[in-house]
């Protein structure tokens, strides 16, 4: 009765606000790949009820998808519809087939960059053509043409289907920004809106044609009259781009809420059954399309029910109110195609991939998808990412520093190999014969040609009565070549960090800090300078504000197994939050300032076994008029059991959870649902986390908690 209930309440409202969009968006692509119009409404059909019930992504919506159309479009060309149906029905089976054989994580190592340029230059393609029917024109065969002839068509056409079309792109781009409802979709809005204005005013425009009777019009899909050879590349390239998409938006989807995470095998084997369903009855083929699936997430769904129902809502749609969609101008789908297509070109992605030094990557697959075809595209992209990995694998970085006249610290990081002879002669050519020279090396690895330059070097230096002693960092790839060992044995993946030297404890109880300190500098901050680097440009956007005490066996990082950035912490005697107005406001800042300036979306107060300050208000240890007694007496903590030390661990916790709660600007946004208040305890002899319940105190082990 709960499940009835839920589908009810969520999926059932979920599943209309997707139908709504599927329905222009699956006639658009239809359009742009010179499909029938009823064969983008199968393939949502089929997607939605079909891949919706047997996926391993249950929040994840299918159907044609944008990323294919030209794929599709140059199969109708070559081999009819009749024969791009049989073609889909056969790559439906080949994804059945990788997914059976466990090949959905594999589908995942492509670089995400010639993914993402591949799906750029698509979407450059489909806005270049679909730009023409917009326009009251039609579209070449290739984006060249189209962009050759866009001025005469711009010059050419300024009728009713560019005014309907200017105005569906308006309000596209608008109505998100004015009205902020997820049950009024935007493509809905702009199709329904222009298709009453065209009807108002009589406007002769193309319009959408349908058959009559939508079943007796179904396609029977036939083998094509065509090479094998040909037949092979175009079911393997469907086969493979649409398992591509579905994993890539599956893993995007996981992002987006909180419940299971998608096995992509059954996922793989969902999307072929799908496919060969929509290929046998006439249908475009089917992938997990993010716009969709991103807008069901959004508008509330919980279960696979909201897939399956759309595609029921979209069938009988078809089935009742065909006479509909026929008043639906083709200039108005077109727009819709035109933003689908232009957004597929994301700025936010580019900035990422330049700063991660990928964006050649990304750009050669784009402008190699528009300028040749997808595949010529995907694989100059391939080949620009293996150049760029073997440019990164050949390169080290050299650093020169004088620390006092007549002492160098010169450092080598990364891979040394024979190709940077040249500049590891000039870099080290520049330190002044007879100094005193620290050679540290910091090598992922060398080779003989490299090696054989530092010792040339080495024994040309000391012959200038100068000094050098090298120094290997994480591994001793010098000192085996020296002893004829290079090459030879396994070797250990490098890490970040010695974490051994931390534990080295001669070195703890000679109390070196500034010995650490430049075991830092030396070993660790090369490693990690780059990403300190980015958070120093681009600021700090932590997700969580940790709370807990200032013991010293207490490491947050090390405990929940964070990095730099991840993590805005507040440090205290027995991790207290004094409530809002009790005169200590060190803490109070801190929250305040965490929500609203960082906008954290979890506030985390942690306690822990063997903790002093709870142990003080259990013993009444700390005397009042103190500083500790006067800290600790705000805690507002009041034990039912002071025999039980654990309980009173969690105790402490529940009630600064509490005291969280008095802040106006914590109850705001928890209220608002930005917010997420949680508790935990840390058992230091088992090095083990535990989650508290925030209403009884209970402790249970995190690793037992089932995914929300």
């Amino acid at each position: 009765m709960s499940d009835l209930t839920q589908i009810l309440r969520r999926d059932l409202p979920a599943s209309i606000v997707v139908f709504l969009i599927a329905i222009p968006l699956s006639l658009g692509i239809a359009a742009a790949s010179g499909a029938p119009l009823l064969s983008g409404l199968v393939a949502a059909v089929v997607g939605g009820i079909v891949a919706g019930a047997l996926g391993g992504a249950p929040l994840q919506v299918s159907g044609p998808a944008a990323g294919l159309t030209v794929i599709v479009a140059g199969a109708v060309a070559d081999f009819g519809f009749a024969g791009t149906a049989a073609i889909v029905a056969v790559a439906g089976l080949v994804q059945i087939l990788l997914g059976t054989s466990r090949m959905g994580r594999a589908a995942l190592a492509l670089s995400p960059a010639v993914v993402h340029g591949m799906l750029a230059g698509i979407g450059l393609v489909i806005a270049l053509s679909q730009v023409h029917v917009m326009l009251g024109g039609t579209p070449q065969s290739s984006a060249w043409r189209n962009l050759r002839d866009l001025p005469g068509q711009i010059a050419a056409h300024h009728g009713a289907a560019a005014v309907l079309g200017i105005l569906t792109v308006a309000v596209l781009v608008f109505w998100p920004r004015l009205i902020r409802s997820s049950m009024l979709p935007a493509a809905l809005v702009a199709v329904v809106s222009m298709t009453a204005i065209a009807a108002a005013t009589g406007a002769d425009v193309a319009r959408v044609d349908l058959p009559d009777e939508p079943l007796a019009g179904l396609i029977t899909p036939s083998w094509p009259d065509a090479p094998v050879r040909e037949i092979a590349v175009a079911v393997l390239t469907i086969a493979l781009v649409a398992s591509v998409e579905s994993l890539l938006s599956a893993v995007a989807v996981d992002r987006l809420h909180d419940g299971p995470r998608a096995n992509l095998n059954r996922e793989l084997v969902a999307q072929g059954a799908a496919n060969t369903a929509s290929g046998l009855l006439g249908g475009l083929p089917v992938t997990g399309v993010i716009v969709r699936s991103s807008t069901n997430v959004a508008a509330g769904a919980r279960t696979r029910a909201s897939a399956i129902l759309h595609g029921v809502w979209v069938a009988v749609f078809v089935l009742l109110c065909a006479g509909l969609l026929e008043t639906i101008p083709m200039a108005v789908l077109a727009a819709v195609l035109i933003v689908v297509g232009l957004r597929l070109v994301s700025l936010a992605q580019i900035r990422t991939y330049a700063r991660h030094r990928e964006l050649p990557t990304y750009l050669v697959t784009a402008l190699g998808v528009v300028a040749t075809d997808l595949l010529t595209g995907v694989a100059l992209g391939m080949i620009t990412a293996a150049l760029l990995i073997l440019w990164r694998l050949t390169r080290s970085e050299i650093r020169r520093v004088e620390r006092a006249p007549g002492d160098w610290l010169v450092t080598i990081n990364g891979t040394l190999s024979f190709v940077e002879s040249a500049r590891l002669t000039r870099e080290l050519g520049g330190v002044p014969g007879g100094s005193d020279v620290d050679l540290e090396l910091h090598l992922d690895y060398l080779d003989h040609g490299a090696y054989e330059t530092i010792r040339d070097w080495c024994s040309a230096h000391e012959r200038t009565s100068g000094t050098v002693r090298i120094r290997e960092v994480h591994d001793s790839w010098f000192s085996q070549a020296t002893s004829g060992r290079l090459g030879s044995g396994k070797r250990t993946p490098r890490v970040l960090g010695s974490w051994s030297r931390w534990q080295d404890m001669d070195q703890q109880r000679r109390g070196a800090m500034a010995a650490g300190i430049a075991e830092f500098e030396r070993t660790v901050a090369p490693l990690v300078r780059p990403h300190l680097a980015d958070l120093a440009r681009d600021g700090q956007r932590p997700q969580q504000l940790f709370i807990t005490c200032a013991d010293s066996r207490l490491v947050p990082n090390l405990i929940t197994a964070s990095g730099p950035g991840d993590l805005f912490c507040v440090r205290n005697v027995g991790n207290i939050v004094p409530p809002h107005g009790a005169g200590d406001v060190s803490a109070g800042a801190a929250v305040e300032y965490a929500v609203d300036v960082l906008g954290v979306t979890t506030i985390t107060v942690c306690g822990h076994s063997g903790c002093g300050a709870v142990r003080a208000l259990m013993s009444g240890a700390a005397l009042p008029g103190s500083a500790l007694g006067d800290w600790l007496a705000l805690s507002g903590v009041d034990f039912g059991d002071a025999a039980d030390e654990e309980r009173c661990c969690t105790d402490n916790v529940v009630r600064q959870l509490a005291n969280l709660r008095t802040y106006p600007a914590v109850r705001a946004a928890e209220a608002a649902g930005r917010l997420r208040l949680t508790g935990m305890y840390f058992d230091l002899a088992e090095a083990r986390m535990y989650e508290v319940d925030p209403v009884l105190g209970d402790a249970r082990p995190i690793s037992s908690i089932p995914a929300a």
